[in-house]
């Protein structure tokens, strides 16, 4: 049964009025622990969303913007999409937004989505853009590297970051605020690599294939294995961290 714009107000029946960026970012963050002011400045600014503004220049969100953030963010943390395409499947209006515009978190009967891998359009970022978005100090920057968890680019004498990079920062950020470093994170890394290595045991024939049809099933093998593969690690850590409190 569809549910309606008056069944989804929280507090009473008044007709609902335009919401500021923060109303909004407390909003989102019930399903979006990492949802900041800034990120939706900054999806704002990478043209995925256009908010009214008043004269004096605040901006001001209608409930079909939330809509809209709420299936960007989902499209980034479920189908692992970089901004550049979540714009082109945004204004195709495609069967992954419409499955991100369904889905629930706390659903776990809609399966295993595909890790997008194919797409190969990249956005590059300097050590100062990645810093100015993510609020990562250069010095972590710098140890993430070194340690391989980060591995940017050299172009005209610089490093630059892509989307994945860039991800990886902002969580190893957070990480950082309750006493996690980077040489800490290696132990993801060297998951990631065993992981990496097993499916490319599988598929490693298939991918280096010169038959263009060979080539193309094995990548959607690949992204679809990749997922699940994801989604196992993430059902057990659900269960050791269930052990760990007591459940």
């Amino acid at each position: 049964m569809a549910v309606s714009e008056q069944q989804l107000r929280p507090r009473d029946s008044r007709p609902r009025k335009a919401l500021t960026i923060g109303a909004v970012c407390k909003i989102l963050q019930a399903e979006f622990d990492d949802v900041s002011i800034s990120k939706i400045r900054y999806l704002e600014d990478q043209k995925l969303l256009t908010p009214r503004r008043t004269p004096g220049g605040y901006r001001l969100y209608s409930q079909a913007d939330v809509e809209r953030l709420r299936t960007i963010l989902r499209l980034q943390r479920d189908e692992f999409l970089p901004l550049r395409v979540i714009r082109q499947e945004l204004a195709a209006g495609g069967d992954i937004v419409a499955a991100a515009v369904g889905s629930d978190k706390s659903s776990s009967g809609g399966g295993v989505r595909r890790a997008i891998l194919i797409d190969s359009s990249r956005a590059y970022l300097t050590e100062d853009e990645v810093i100015e978005e993510t609020g990562a100090r250069e010095e972590l920057i710098a140890e993430l590297e070194n340690f391989g968890i980060v591995q940017p680019e050299k172009r005209d004498g610089k490093s630059v970051y892509d989307e994945t990079d860039r991800e990886i920062i902002r969580a190893a950020n957070e990480l950082s605020r309750v006493g996690v470093g980077a040489r800490n994170l290696r132990v993801f890394r060297s998951s990631a690599d065993r992981e990496s290595n097993l499916l490319e045991a599988l598929l490693g024939p298939s991918l280096r294939s010169r038959n263009p049809d060979r080539r193309k099933e094995a990548l959607e093998s690949l992204e679809s294995l990749a997922a699940t593969v994801s989604h196992l690690k993430h059902l057990l850590l659900v269960r050791d961290l269930r052990r760990l409190a007591g459940d």
